[in-house]
């Protein structure tokens, strides 16, 4: 199993960027995806889910409205869209799915929001 993000950048309060993640070894349209973000010195939190299929998603109270969560199954690619970040936002977002043999998590893409 393989997770890996792009996307990383420095951006501006306000901004937007689109993370990527990238899924190999195993069937991804049959699993779930999550986003977790984890900030210096604080625990990893979910941002956000998306099911297998796409139709359903779930999000962080804190990035509801301005967080997209998507995929492209045909990619096996997951992606999140944030617009209006906020310096809050600032974080390093990982990738992760839940398999029945285990957790598994991307190696992480810093998101930096600064003026």
């Amino acid at each position: 199993v393989q997770l890996v993000e792009s996307g990383r950048g420095l951006v501006q309060p306000g901004g937007s960027l689109r993370l990527s993640c990238a899924a190999s070894g195993f069937s991804f349209n049959n699993y779930g995806m999550s986003w977790v973000r984890q900030a210096p010195g604080t625990e990893r939190k979910l941002v956000a889910f998306v099911s297998n299929s796409g139709g359903h998603t779930n999000y962080a109270d804190s990035v509801k409205g301005r967080f997209t969560i998507s995929r492209d199954n045909a990619k096996n690619t997951v992606y999140l869209q944030m617009n209006s970040l906020k310096p809050e936002d600032t974080a390093k977002y990982y990738c992760k799915t839940v398999l029945s043999r285990g957790d598994y998590w991307g190696q992480g893409t810093q998101v930096t929001v600064s003026s």
